[in-house]
């Protein structure tokens, strides 16, 4: 069989694409809770699953040590690592969509310079918030996430009744730069917390824990049923406004729902890990060119790989230089960047 034969297959296959990347992000999964300082074996992280997921098992197959070290750090960080990396993949494959744009990512609209703001001015003042305690970097991080996303909406409302694709490019682009000049200005001011903030702005699931892991599991669930179910409109919109608006589509109506779904997965994901780079960029563009550009099957799988790539992403941030960790926004950029720049030449080089 002919190689251009087996591609087409895999692409009009229904099972296969969903099958092996839900084999990846379990092999992922395992892999990133094995490996470590201290490596478990496959067969007790499974033990540990099916038997001790909630209180430790009796016995003494497992020590407590061993336990604690996959229940209390490495799973928690693996599923954070993995909701994060579903969040970012699926909302920049539907930036992509909306905008008729590869290049578009979960940036474009500046939803995560907003988040980072948020974030920023709680490291920079020390503010706390009575309700949150703790939370309160997170929550201020969503919080500013979604009224950026509400300012460019507005805004672009002002400019075009419409809601058009380039209106709202050109505005996330004013906001992101603006919200970035406001992040360099107070890193510029900042004394002691300089490190933090800039550690933080590089991306990091480390040292998060269960509570992290519950705090964006509803955002992801709200986000991803938003997209999964406007994915048919999506399909629509790739081909053009016109082409929506003819099929039936209520295209401003749809473009909100998106837009709305999209930014709060980034949002929130920027606001338990920080800013990452390329997994909303890279991961939908691979997926596409692997299996097509059906949403109704890029969404699913475009989250399935970003989750995989994130975990695995983190697991090299924590044992190339082990024991000292690198962020993971760093690998992912170092990761995505040549990728992304060898996909974009080929691409134009077709043409």
């Amino acid at each position: 069989m002919r190689l251009s034969s087996i591609q087409k297959y895999l692409k009009n296959s229904k099972v296969y694409p969903f099958a092996l990347s839900i084999l990846i992000l379990v092999i992922s999964i395992f892999l990133g809770i094995s490996v470590g300082s201290h490596p478990i074996p496959f067969s007790t992280i499974l033990h540990i699953m099916t038997n001790g997921a909630i209180s430790m098992p009796s016995g003494d197959e497992i020590s407590p040590m061993v336990y604690n070290i996959v229940v209390s750090i490495r799973m928690p960080r693996v599923i954070l690592a993995m909701l994060v990396g579903f969040s970012l993949a699926i909302a920049g494959a539907s930036f992509q969509g909306l905008l008729k744009n590869p290049l578009a990512d979960p940036y474009t609209l500046g939803v995560s310079s907003g988040a980072s703001v948020g974030a920023v001015i709680v490291l920079f003042l020390g503010v706390s918030l009575p309700a949150f305690g703790s939370f309160t970097l997170p929550i201020m991080s969503i919080i500013f996430a979604l009224l950026t996303l509400f300012l460019v909406l507005t805004f672009s409302r002002l400019v075009d009744q419409k809601i058009s694709v380039e209106t709202i490019i050109l505005t996330g682009i004013i906001f992101s730069s603006f919200l970035g000049a406001v992040i360099s200005l107070m890193i510029a001011l900042s004394g002691e917390e300089l490190r933090q903030i800039v550690v933080w702005l590089m991306g990091s699931v480390s040292m998060r824990g269960w509570a992290y892991v519950y705090m964006i599991i509803p955002f992801t669930f709200i986000g991803v049923m938003i997209l999964i179910l406007n994915s048919k409109e999506l399909n629509a919109l790739s081909f053009g406004e016109e082409t929506a608006y003819q099929l039936g589509v209520d295209v401003t109506k749809r473009k909100l729902f998106i837009l709305i779904g999209a930014s709060l997965l980034t949002g929130s994901a920027v606001a338990v890990s920080g800013t990452i780079g390329f997994v909303g960029l890279v991961i939908p563009h691979i997926t596409r060119m692997l299996w097509g550009p059906n949403h109704f099957r890029l969404l699913p799988l475009a989250m399935l790989n970003g989750g995989s790539f994130l975990i695995l992403a983190d697991l090299a941030s924590r044992t190339i230089i082990a024991p000292q960790e690198l962020p993971i926004g760093v690998i992912t950029s170092i990761i995505g960047a040549p990728v992304f720049a060898f996909i974009f030449f080929n691409r134009n080089r077709k043409r």
